[in-house]
């Protein structure tokens, strides 16, 4: 039986820079590795707003992300309740009423998608690696490499200068 790996990530919108990642198998879910990655992140970054799909939504990872004082755009599900947290209540209020807004906000979650796209053309889409360990450190230097050619565009392209990020 064939064995492979799973990336979870948080990505910037702006540069598509991977900000965290998380490797794990293949059956983890998706949803109870988002409050580490915000974490993580926002000891590093200004996190203003996250975007994620449904497999995200859970009062946790509300809460984890108002934490860090940042907005929410996780869309509801079918049977989704308007009762919750003030945090599920803010965001489901949003979801309902200004639908416009939030999806447009909500859609800045593609730029995930185009990032692991993006990785996988330029670096290949399968892990050589037969240990887990191994195919971990394999999807993680792919990620490495992938933020040092964005960290080159950014720098060229978008004329962001990492120094000055640095001291500021």
């Amino acid at each position: 039986m064939a064995r492979w790996v799973k990336a979870h990530a948080m990505v910037g919108t702006t540069t598509s820079v991977i900000t965290a990642i998380r490797v794990t198998e293949s059956n983890v879910n998706d949803g109870p590795e988002l409050p580490a990655l915000v974490a993580f992140t926002a000891e590093r970054f200004d996190i203003s707003e996250v975007s994620a799909d449904k497999a995200y939504l859970s009062h946790a990872n509300l809460r984890a992300i108002e934490s860090v004082n940042a907005v929410p755009y996780i869309p509801f599900k079918v049977n989704s309740q308007s009762e919750g947290s003030a945090a599920w209540r803010r965001m489901y209020g949003l979801f309902m009423y200004r639908q416009e807004e939030f999806m447009a906000r909500y859609h800045a979650r593609s730029n995930a998608e185009s990032t692991f796209s993006a990785m996988k053309r330029k670096f290949g889409a399968s892990v050589r690696s037969k240990n887990p360990t191994a195919q971990g450190n394999e999807v993680l230097c792919k990620a490495l490499c992938f933020n040092l050619s964005m960290l080159v565009h950014a720098m060229h392209e978008l004329g962001i200068d990492p120094m000055a990020a640095r001291a500021a």
